[in-house]
């Protein structure tokens, strides 16, 4: 069961990278496309002042991260542990 979930875009190169990065480390995540998931882009900007930032990371505690490293992540993965 993945600890939290990636919104994205697939034009998004800060999205590829850090999906990338999250690979290498073996984190698992869900991954969702605003543009192909519309009512997903409300989370987005919820989280985000109403704007559609990506990515945008929301954690099974509610809590978000936008645009985060991967060690920010891993921190805040440790911290839900």
């Amino acid at each position: 069961m993945s600890s939290f979930t990636m919104y994205t875009t697939p034009w998004c190169g800060y999205c590829v990278r850090l999906k990338g990065q999250l690979d290498r480390e073996g984190i698992e995540f869900d991954i969702v496309d605003i543009e192909q998931q519309p009512d997903a882009a409300d989370i987005v900007m919820a989280a985000n002042g109403g704007n559609q930032t990506v990515p945008t990371l929301v954690f099974t505690d509610g809590t978000s991260q936008t645009n985060p490293s991967v060690s920010q992540v891993k921190q805040k993965l440790a911290a839900l542990a």
